[in-house]
């Protein structure tokens, strides 16, 4: 039967997790008000997760799995299952449980009102540490004024999406993706629904300090051109303080004025401070260049390996495209 709901949920590496995670969706789609499915992606785990998955799509015909040929990303993960999705409202989650399955219900009462996008807004993180506390409010504040568009602040990938929605963001051809803003970006109606965010409920934090930096990176520089703004700007403070200097030393030198700064200090102090702005201002160059080659290359987003549950939507062997990313290959399990 076509589902009404599907919930998307990324897994990689999460087999302390996934009993649990399944126990509890299982009592939240018993809830629900029509048919659901479950698509878990498997995103390249090393540990007993695929297995784990496999048992449970066995026992359960709602639970319908990807597995990917190798690790792909986060972002990535969640795109294959918005990809594969074919609810009327489509919840992504995480697997690790820091996300509640329970609030999946108050989404969908929120989506039955008319509202084509619903988010969890983060109020409290429980046993976070401060440092980290303080690197995510920071990002989300800062975001939220660079970006051309308006970000919840203290949101992530945790939302209850409309087909309409999801159908546009399958549409998008881009690479680097970041799902929290273009969910802002496609606007329709939006609303949010508070909760406490808890700890993780069993394994190892699978996002360290340099893949939330890279993914906070990304987030910037996908949804805002400011910070190529930002180099023009250093560029042209940089010659200005270089004219100022230069004016400075002429004065020196006419009024025979003795200064410790001229000569080789100040020579030297120029040449570093210059080099940084440069250096500066090809990584951000550098970083938009970059993906531009990326979107030219336009291979696959991803490569799956095994199937199950999704028979009827692929033939042996077939080869699909989604929204112009380019070609998958995959194989039924």
């Amino acid at each position: 039967m076509q589902p009404t709901y599907s919930i998307v949920i990324p897994i990689y590496n999460e087999q302390e997790n996934i009993p649990e995670m399944y126990r509890r969706l299982s009592l939240v789609m018993e809830d629900l008000d029509a048919e659901c499915e479950l698509i878990l992606v498997d995103d390249g785990s090393r540990d007993r997760s695929l297995s784990l998955i496999r048992e449970i799509h066995r026992q359960d015909s709602r639970v319908r799995y990807i597995s990917f040929a190798r690790n792909f990303g986060h972002q990535i993960a969640v795109t294959a299952g918005l990809n594969h999705a074919l609810g009327q409202a489509v919840i992504v989650m995480d697997a690790d449980l820091q996300d509640p399955p329970e609030l999946i219900l108050t989404m969908v009462e929120k989506w039955r009102q008319g509202n084509e996008v619903v988010y969890a807004q983060r109020i409290a993180r429980k046993r976070e540490g401060f440092l980290k506390k303080a690197f995510a409010y920071t990002f989300y504040r800062v975001l939220r004024r660079l970006a051309d568009v308006d970000i919840p602040s203290d949101t992530g990938d945790f939302c209850l999406m409309d087909r309409r929605v999801v159908d546009i963001l399958n549409a998008m051809p881009e690479r680097n993706r970041y799902i929290r803003g273009l969910r802002a970006w496609v606007g329709f109606n939006q609303t949010s629904v508070l909760f406490e965010r808890d700890p993780r409920y069993a394994g190892k934090e699978k996002y360290t300090f340099g893949k939330s930096l890279a993914l906070a990176l990304n987030g910037i520089v996908s949804l805002s051109p400011i910070p190529l703004r930002f180099a023009t700007y250093l560029g042209i403070i940089s010659a200005g303080m270089a004219m100022v200097m230069i004016l400075i030393v002429i004065y020196w030198r006419l009024s025979n004025m003795a200064s410790s700064l001229i000569g080789y200090t100040l020579i030297t102090i120029a040449l570093f401070f210059l080099g940084s702005v440069q250096l500066l201002c090809l990584g951000i160059l550098g970083e938009y260049i970059g993906r531009m080659y990326e979107e030219i290359k336009a291979r696959p987003l991803y490569t799956i390996k095994e199937i199950g549950g999704m028979e009827q939507r692929y033939q042996a062997a077939e080869v699909r495209k989604y929204g112009g990313e380019g070609e998958i290959s995959i194989r039924p399990h």
